[in-house]
C-alpha cells in the first residue's frame, strides 16, 4: 500500500477541541517528509458531498509552508462536522420531506475523483463506528482520537483533554474565590455525560469540598455533611464540582420533581420522568438540581455555574500542541506502515496503533479502584458515596 500513497487527507468530525491545527501541522510536515501530498476536507465529509457549500473549495490544499505557524494558532482552519454521517445524510425530497440517504459509496466515489489514497480523520468516540464501516467498505483511513472529556476508550490520553483541563482548573479557583468572599456554596457543573475525568482532576487540582461523577451515584446529604463539617464561622463557602452526567444514588432523593404543564404537552403522550426544560438541553439541570437540594440540606445560600462548552475555548496548552504534533505525525506512520482501520492512541511512553474495533461502543470510564479516588478522599473531598 505504501507505494500507492501520494496524496492524503485530513478532516475533523465532531465536536471542536482546542489545538486542532497542532495535528494538521503533524500530518503535513510528517508527510511532506514522505514526499506525499496533503489536502484539508473542510467539516468533516461535507466539504465532498455538498461542495456548492464552499464557494473557495471543500478540499483545501495543505503545503509545509502553509502550515508552518499554524500549530500555535486558535480555531480549526478546516472546520468540524458536529454529528453528521454519510451512511445517514438527511435531505429535503421535493414534497418538502426530510429523509436520511446512504451516501457513503458517493463518498467513496468522491474521494476516488480527488485521488485521495488515504484519510486520517480526527473524531469523537460516537464517530468511530462510522470510520470503521467506511473502512469495511475500502477506505484507507487512520483515526486520531479526541475529546475534552478523555472517555475514548483504548488511550490514556485523548487530544484535547489537557487543555480543557487546565481551563476548567482555572475557572473553578475563580469560582473557589468569589464563593469564598461570598460567603456562599458554589456548585459549578463540568462536561463529562458519561465519565468523570474532567470533573474529578480538576477538582483535584483545586481541592474541591465535593465532585460528583458519573461512575459514583451520589448522596447530597453526605456531601451536605461534608460541607457543614467544613463550614465554620470563619469559612461557611464552599465549592462542589459536579460533571453534567452525575446522578443521585437510587432511593437518596425520593422528591417529586415540578413539571412545567407545556413542556408536557409538547411530549409525547408516554413520556415519564424528567419532562422538564432540560429535556433538550441538558446543560445546567445537574448543577441546578444539586445547589437547590444543598441549599435546602444545609441552610446556607448557594448558586449554580455551569462552564459547559465554555471549556473549549481558548489556547491550548503546551502538551496539547505538542500531542496533536505526535499524534499528526503517529498517523501518517501508521499509514506508511500499512495500517488501515486503525486508532493512534497514547500509551505511555508510547503511541500504539490499535483496531478500531476495540474502542467502538466504548465508554472509558473511571475504574472503581482508580488512585484518583483514594487521592482525592485522602484530600478530604466528597464523592458523594
Amino acid at each position: 500500500m505504501t507505494e500507492q500513497i501520494r496524496r492524503i487527507a485530513v478532516n475533523f468530525g465532531g465536536g471542536y477541541v482546542l489545538g486542532l491545527n497542532a495535528v494538521i501541522t503533524g500530518v503535513v510536515l510528517s508527510a511532506g517528509e514522505l514526499g506525499w501530498e496533503v489536502v484539508g476536507i473542510r467539516d468533516g465529509y461535507e466539504g465532498l458531498l455538498f461542495p456548492e457549500r464552499y464557494p473557495e473549495g471543500g478540499v483545501v490544499p495543505l503545503t509545509p509552508a502553509a502550515v508552518k505557524d499554524l500549530a500555535t494558532a486558535g480555531g480549526c482552519i478546516l472546520g468540524t462536522a458536529g454529528r453528521s454521517d454519510p451512511f445517514h445524510v438527511r435531505t429535503v425530497t421535493p414534497d418538502n420531506m426530510v429523509e436520511e440517504l446512504d451516501r457513503s459509496d458517493e463518498l467513496l466515489e468522491l474521494i476516488r475523483k480527488e485521488k485521495i489514497d488515504a484519510v486520517i480523520s480526527v473524531v469523537e468516540a460516537r464517530a468511530l463506528s462510522i470510520l470503521w464501516k467506511l473502512s469495511r467498505k475500502g477506505l484507507q483511513t487512520v483515526c486520531i482520537p479526541k475529546s475534552v472529556e478523555n472517555d475514548v476508550a483504548g488511550t490514556m490520553l485523548s487530544f484535547g483533554f489537557n487543555s480543557a483541563l487546565s481551563f476548567v482548573a482555572e475557572m473553578l479557583e475563580r469560582c473557589r474565590q468569589a464563593a469564598q468572599s461570598a460567603r456562599r456554596i458554589a456548585v459549578v457543573e463540568v462536561l463529562g455525560e458519561h465519565s468523570g475525568w474532567l470533573a474529578l482532576q480538576s477538582g483535584m487540582a483545586v481541592c474541591a469540598d465535593a465532585v460528583l461523577i458519573p461512575e459514583i451515584p451520589y448522596d447530597l446529604r453526605k456531601v451536605a455533611a461534608k460541607l457543614r463539617e467544613k463550614g465554620s464561622s470563619e469559612r461557611s463557602s464552599g465549592l462542589v464540582v459536579v460533571a453534567e452526567g452525575a446522578k443521585p444514588l437510587a432511593g437518596a432523593d425520593a422528591r417529586p420533581r415540578p413539571v412545567d404543564p407545556k413542556m408536557k404537552a409538547a411530549l409525547s403522550p408516554q413520556a415519564t420522568g424528567g419532562e422538564n426544560f432540560h429535556v433538550i438541553e441538558r446543560s445546567g439541570r445537574a448543577a441546578e438540581e444539586v445547589a437547590l437540594e444543598l441549599q435546602r440540606l444545609t441552610d446556607r445560600e448557594t448558586s449554580s455555574l455551569v462552564l459547559g462548552q465554555l471549556a473549549k475555548g481558548g489556547s491550548p496548552t503546551v502538551v496539547d500542541r505538542q500531542l496533536g504534533l505526535g499524534y499528526g505525525a503517529g498517523a501518517v506512520r501508521a499509514l506508511h506502515e500499512n495500517q488501515s482501520g486503525v486508532m493512534v492512541v497514547f500509551q505511555p511512553p508510547d503511541l500504539k496503533f490499535v483496531p478500531m474495533v476495540e474502542a467502538i461502543n466504548k465508554i472509558r470510564t473511571l475504574p472503581a479502584d482508580n488512585e484518583f479516588f483514594r487521592i482525592a478522599r485522602s484530600l478530604g473531598i466528597s464523592l458523594g458515596d
